[in-house]
């Protein structure tokens, strides 16, 4: 029976839905994003995040960098089906 789960590109083991804390340093401070959506490897423990959800984070950090404030934690907001 073939299965079409996708594989994690760093060990080879499988993924599956769930959650990561996304964080960066801006230099003037530090932005946290909490309970993003990932693909999570059951075996490495590596976070992939998915096109869609890295554009929505680049506005995330775009707007903490207009904020500059020093410390930042938002918690993911999932967009209206």
């Amino acid at each position: 029976m073939k299965t079409n789960a996708i594989r994690c590109a760093l060990c080879g083991g499988p993924q599956e839905s769930g959650t990561t804390i996304f964080a960066v340093d801006l230099k003037f401070g530090v932005l946290v994003v909490r309970d993003v959506p990932a693909r999570l490897c059951s075996q490495c423990g590596e976070a992939w995040i998915e096109d869609p959800v890295a554009a929505r984070l680049e506005a995330v950090v775009g707007d903490a960098r207009r904020k500059q404030a020093l410390v930042e934690v938002v918690q993911w907001q999932p967009t209206a089906a």
